[in-house]
């Protein structure tokens, strides 16, 4: 089963459709409400409904999924039902493989009541045709190369006492988007030295991105805040209540980080914490959603793609 606890909660559609081929006399007989066994559509309804809420316990690696929406609709032709299942959700994983689930069965119970009516039956399949909510549907390319900066504040850091893990840790991270990292400098928990390097890398350098760690905290010698109260011409709460959030969830202290992020120029600079862990959480609250800034800082718009697919059913779990 794929390790999800890093992910964010997202809104999450899928639709689904399922159908079954069957005489053009039993199409007649359902709606004339003449099927032997009763009216099979307001079962296959609920099947559907019951399949999609529980696909986790039938499909094994699939994540068990707060559902909050299953919709079924029937659509006739001459010799066909199409079965429409549309799942909503607000969760970690895609709900593809619940809308299929529910589809699948409800032609399955259509099936198992037609039976005895019609001997031609067929399933024909059953298809993916919306998806969206996805990583990829808020991870799209900026319009240029990204630069960025990292600016490791700690006094320990700077005397030589400790070794820097955080920023080499951003280091990484921003690798894996193919952010050019352009300047990386260590400095002690100096207001002035802290406002000197921000400025110089917005003001002189123009980085795209500025992403501090350390001195977020209550401690007597945390001054990142205030020092970005002085360099920022337009904050960006957002960002930060983001990665406090995110972080609450999987640390009580996450509370305590007064992290800022904002704006200056076209330069955004994001405080992050100086632990590990801290910068790690952070960095998978905010990422790949918070380059979309980048398209907006130059002009661009709010735009998010979605996506219209297709495909057979899957075993496979949700697992996006």
């Amino acid at each position: 089963m794929k390790d999800i606890t890093e992910k964010v909660k997202m809104f999450r559609k899928a639709t689904a459709v399922a159908t079954l081929k069957v005489a053009p006399e039993t199409v007649q007989f359902i709606h004339d409400k003449q099927i032997p066994n009763g009216d099979p559509l307001p079962v296959a309804r609920v099947a559907a409904i019951q399949a999609a809420k529980n696909t986790h316990m039938v499909i094994p690696y699939c994540h068990p999924v707060p559902v909050d929406y299953v919709g079924v609709e029937f659509s006739f032709g001459e010799t066909k039902i199409d079965i429409v299942v549309t799942v909503k959700a607000i969760h970690k994983t895609d709900i593809d493989t619940e809308a299929m689930t529910g589809a699948s069965v409800a032609a399955l119970t259509l099936y198992d009541m037609l039976r005895s009516t019609d001997e031609s039956l067929e399933i024909a399949g059953v298809v993916l045709t919306e998806k969206c909510g996805s990583y990829t549907d808020y991870a799209g390319s900026t319009t240029k190369p990204l630069r960025a900066a990292i600016l490791v504040i700690s006094d320990s850091i700077a005397r030589g006492d400790k070794s820097d893990r955080s920023g080499k840790l951003i280091r990484e991270r921003l690798g894996h988007y193919n952010i050019d990292v352009r300047e990386y400098t260590v400095i002690p928990d100096d207001p002035e030295q802290i406002k000197k390097c921000l400025l110089r890398f917005t003001d002189e350098y123009r980085i795209d991105l500025i992403m501090t760690t350390g001195g977020t905290g209550i401690g007597p010698r945390d001054f990142t805040p205030e020092s970005m109260n002085d360099v920022i011409e337009r904050p960006v709460p957002g960002i930060s209540e983001t990665m406090r959030a995110y972080g609450q969830e999987r640390m009580p202290y996450a509370m305590l980080s007064r992290g800022k992020a904002g704006i200056r120029g076209n330069s955004l600079i994001i405080n992050l914490p100086g632990s590990t862990r801290g910068v790690r959480e952070s960095i998978d609250a905010l990422f790949p959603f918070v380059l979309h800034s980048f398209n907006m800082l130059w002009g661009g718009g709010h735009e998010v793609r979605r996506s219209e697919t297709g495909g057979q059913i899957s075993n496979e779990g949700s697992n996006d």
